[in-house]
C-alpha cells in the first residue's frame, strides 16, 4: 500500500507543472488572511515573547508562497510596533518529500528583495525548515507564539482504515476516489472519523508547542452543505475518477488499480470544525470566516458563467497535477500515464463548467490558546 507521508507532496521544482507556478489558489487565500494574521499577532501578550517571536508556517510547501506568509507577518509585526521582539525565528514545516530546496536556494533572492523594499528597518529574521507531519509532535514545548497553516489541514495524515474493503468481492468505494453519490454511507463515515482523529491531534500538539495565549491563523477547504456526498469538492475529484475510470474502459490502467485508489483528503463542514475545536478543549475560536474561489486560479469573476471555460479547464487541470501528481505515480506507478490522466481531466473540468461553476469553499480560523492559569 502506498505510504501517504511518502507520495504526499507537492511537485517540486519551479517547471511548468509545478506547485511554485501552479499555487495561486492558496495565494488568494493567504493574501485574504491578511488582516486576520495582523490581528492575532496584536492580540499575542507581549510578556511571553523576551527577544524572539517564534513562528512556525505549518504545511509551509515550496514556491513563492512561502515567503509571502514570512513577507505579511513581518510587515505585521513592524506596523504593530511590537517592542518586545527584536527578531523574528520563521520554522517552515511539511512532509518529508517537500522540495525545501527551493526554498532555501530561493531565500536568499528574498532577503535582497526585503532589503531593497524596507532598507535597515526591517527586523533581523531566520528561517529554518523542520520536515515532518504536522499529525505529530514538532517543536519543544511552550516555544512556539503564532501558526500559520494555509491549504494544508484538508490532508489527512492517511487514507481512512477500511476504504479499501471489499464487500462481496467488490470495493465498498469502487468507480471513485473519495466520497461520491455513490458512496455507500460507510465511506463518508470513516473519513469523518479519520479527520476528527487528525484535526484533533494537530490541535493537542499545537497546544503544547504554543506558549500560553499564542495565537494559530488556519485556512483550509471545507465545504457548505452538511451532506459531505454533495461537496462541491467531490466533484472536483469526482472529474478526477471519470478521467482514471475512462482509461480503465480502454486497457490502459486496470480496474483494480483505480478501485483501491482514494484520497487522503476530508472538506469538513462548518459545524464539523467548530465540534472538533470545542471538544478536543485546547483553542477558543476568536475569528472564523467563510470565502469562495473560483475554480480556476486565474478566475477572479464574480460571474455564474466561466468565459472560456476551455481555458479554464486547462488552469484547473495545471493546478490539480501539482498537488495530484505524486499521489497518482505513488499509487499507479507510472509516470506515463500522467499527461493522459490531466488531460482528460482539463476536457472533464470543460464540460463540467459550461453547466455550472463551481467554487472552492475556504475557511479562515483564529484560534487563541486557552490561559492555562483560568
Amino acid at each position: 500500500m502506498m505510504k501517504v507521508e511518502e507520495a504526499l507532496h507537492m511537485v517540486g521544482g519551479a517547471g511548468d507543472t509545478s506547485y511554485a507556478s501552479n499555487s495561486r489558489l492558496q495565494e488568494k487565500a493567504i493574501r485574504k488572511t491578511k488582516d486576520i494574521v495582523e490581528k492575532a499577532l496584536k492580540n499575542i501578550n507581549g510578556e511571553v515573547v523576551s527577544k524572539s517571536l517564534v513562528v512556525a508556517d505549518l504545511g509551509c510547501s515550496s514556491g513563492p508562497n512561502a515567503f509571502l506568509v514570512i513577507s505579511q507577518i513581518i510587515s505585521a509585526v513592524m506596523e504593530a510596533g511590537y517592542q518586545k521582539a527584536k527578531e523574528i525565528v520563521f520554522l517552515l514545516n511539511d512532509l518529508p518529500g517537500n522540495d525545501f530546496n527551493t526554498i532555501f536556494r530561493s531565500l536568499s533572492l528574498y532577503e535582497k528583495k526585503v532589503k531593497e523594499e524596507n532598507g535597515d528597518q526591517v527586523l533581523p529574521y531566520f528561517v529554518a525548515g523542520v520536515p515532518g507531519s504536522f499529525y505529530g509532535r514538532l517543536f519543544p514545548c511552550n516555544s512556539l507564539h503564532f501558526a500559520h497553516s494555509s491549504y494544508s489541514l484538508m490532508w489527512l495524515s492517511q487514507v481512512p482504515v477500511g476504504i479499501d474493503h471489499q464487500s462481496g468481492g467488490v470495493n465498498i468505494n469502487k468507480g471513485n476516489i473519495y466520497i461520491s453519490r455513490t458512496s455507500p454511507p460507510i465511506v463518508s463515515r470513516l473519513y469523518l472519523e479519520q479527520f476528527k482523529r487528525d484535526f484533533s491531534s494537530f490541535l493537542k500538539l499545537r497546544s503544547q508547542e504554543l506558549v500560553n495565549g499564542g495565537q494559530m491563523v488556519l485556512s483550509f477547504l471545507g465545504r457548505k452543505s452538511s451532506d459531505p456526498s454533495k461537496a462541491e469538492v467531490c466533484h472536483l475529484w469526482g472529474l478526477v475518477a471519470d478521467a482514471l475510470n475512462s482509461m480503465v474502459q480502454e486497457g490502459v490502467l486496470e480496474e483494480e488499480k483505480v478501485n483501491t485508489f482514494n484520497m487522503p483528503f476530508y472538506a469538513a463542514s462548518k459545524e464539523e470544525v467548530q465540534q472538533v475545536i470545542q471538544s478536543e478543549g485546547s483553542f477558543y475560536i476568536e475569528q472564523m470566516q467563510i470565502l469562495e474561489s473560483n475554480w480556476d486560479p486565474f478566475d477572479d469573476s464574480v460571474d455564474d458563467q466561466a468565459f472560456d471555460n476551455v481555458k479554464s479547464g486547462h488552469n484547473v487541470a495545471k493546478c490539480i497535477r501539482a498537488v495530484l501528481e505524486p499521489l497518482l505515480v505513488g499509487h499507479f506507478g507510472k509516470q506515463a500515464i500522467v499527461d493522459q490522466v490531466f488531460e482528460r481531466y482539463a476536457h472533464n473540468v470543460a464540460m463540467h463548467l459550461l453547466k455550472e461553476k463551481t467554487k472552492h469553499i475556504v475557511f479562515i480560523l483564529a484560534l487563541k490558546t486557552k490561559d492555562l492559569n483560568l
